[in-house]
């Protein structure tokens, strides 16, 4: 398995693709830290690393399919899928080799992004508890974008498809926390228990704000494995169906 991780990691950096999409959320992340930066009126800057991805999510799911939708697609596209599948390997090694890849490339990322920080902590002052704090809920609510996005990508042999269907899950999982807001889903008390249960966004509320719970932290992890079974079962009926 290891192999295989190690083969995904390399095809991300062998092409231009990793970079790209690293300089995107790059721009993003500057683009909205010096906003906050020239908007502040205190003279010391108290950076909060959480609030510029909590402000900004829209942006930032946007990336992650991207990064996901060749996962599977590309290799049923160009019929490279049968080698993994009789070789001596198991659909769930496949899975989270794959899985660990792309998350290993979003954590080279959110690590590129630790220069903002260095220079609030170089001109001011950084909350240390709650730039930890936005680094463990924003990585891990990644996790579950990424778990989705690959299980999309195992859905279509066309890679452009498997971002499309990776963008419009991100965009539903958005709107889970845009409904659980609203009038009428207040007025509904088991329908706003139900969409606030599954909001990401009302669960990284916590870590935003610099407090580490760890229910939320086993909810992104369970829901992300949830999804990656999903996935191991998609492609096993796939192969099944093969005979």
């Amino acid at each position: 398995m290891f192999s295989l991780y190690k083969k995904e990691v390399q095809s991300y950096f062998y092409s231009p693709f990793a970079y790209i999409v690293s300089a995107l959320f790059l721009l993003v992340f500057s683009l909205s830290f010096f906003y906050i930066v020239s908007t502040m009126k205190d003279s010391t800057v108290r950076f909060s690393f959480a609030s510029v991805f909590y402000d900004n999510f829209f942006y930032f799911i946007f990336m992650i399919p991207l990064l996901t939708m060749r996962t599977f697609a590309e290799e049923r596209k160009s019929h490279t899928e049968t080698l993994w599948l009789s070789a001596p390997i198991t659909v769930p090694q496949v899975v989270i080799a794959k899985f660990l890849a792309v998350a290993t490339v979003y954590l080279l990322m959110c690590a590129l992004s630790l220069v903002f920080p260095l220079i609030a902590w170089i001109k001011g002052s950084v909350i240390v508890s709650g730039l930890i704090c936005g680094y463990a809920g924003f990585f891990f609510w990644g996790l579950v974008c990424i778990a989705v996005g690959i299980l999309c990508s195992a859905l279509t042999d066309s890679p452009i498809l498997a971002a499309v269907l990776g963008e419009a899950a991100m965009i539903v999982l958005l709107f889970i926390d845009i409904i659980s807001r609203t009038e009428f889903a207040k007025a509904n008390l088991t329908l706003y228990n139900i969409l606030a249960w599954f909001s990401l966004q009302n669960r990284f509320a916590g870590f935003a704000q610099g407090f580490f719970s760890v229910a939320d932290l086993v909810y992104f992890i369970t829901i992300s494995l949830v999804v990656l079974v999903w996935t191991v079962i998609v492609i096993e009926k796939r192969r099944w169906s093969r005979g």
